[in-house]
């Protein structure tokens, strides 16, 4: 299994997704300010210290926070979008029928049509289903009598970290949950 840990700043806001050997860089570098989670996630075991006497050991936490400030607010940055985290977002459930499909059977459905100035964007694209999609075609929801079960929305910086992490521990994944939005679907 692949497995993650969440780097954050100091203050504890999401800074990426990292492997357990580069937050080990940060440990022995002395970059990490504090970590979180229950109990650690890997155990690395290195050479002999001599002057010790005792074998080297990095304990890696699920969640780390490391020193120094990012360049620029992450919450003025709008997350990514791609087909995967729009159907998670929308819970695999087809914003006009309703009812919940493989991922094999959604698509990206605009809400305002790319034809009529619609664009690729969180608050402009919904999950539907094949059959919806199709009835609904180049028409608003309101011309096609088609209205939308759920509002799209731009995920937070802690919603999108939960949309694209693979393999999160439930710890982990507790934590981020703690901090989304009211309201959110994610919950």
């Amino acid at each position: 299994m692949d497995l993650q840990v969440l780097q954050l700043d100091m203050q504890g806001t999401p800074q990426a997704w990292i492997s357990v050997e580069h937050a080990a860089l940060h440990y022995a570098t002395d970059a990490v300010v504090w970590s979180d989670g229950q109990g650690p996630l890997a155990t690395l075991r290195g050479g002999f210290n001599v002057a010790r006497g005792e074998p080297s050991v990095l304990v890696v936490h699920p969640i780390i926070a490391v020193r120094g400030v990012p360049k620029l607010n992450l919450f003025d940055v709008t997350p990514g979008f791609n087909k995967a985290k729009l159907l998670k977002r929308d819970r695999y459930t087809c914003a006009y029928c309703g009812q919940a499909f493989a991922e094999r059977h959604l698509q990206c459905e605009h809400i305002l049509p790319l034809s009529r100035g619609g664009l690729w964007s969180w608050t402009n694209l919904v999950a539907a289903c094949s059959g919806c999609n199709g009835r609904k075609g180049a028409r608003t929801p309101e011309e096609a009598k088609m209205p939308l079960l759920y509002l799209p929305y731009t995920p937070s910086r802690f919603e999108d970290f939960l949309l694209v992490g693979r393999n999160i521990r439930a710890d982990v994944h507790d934590w981020l949950a703690a901090r989304l939005p009211r309201g959110s679907r994610l919950c």
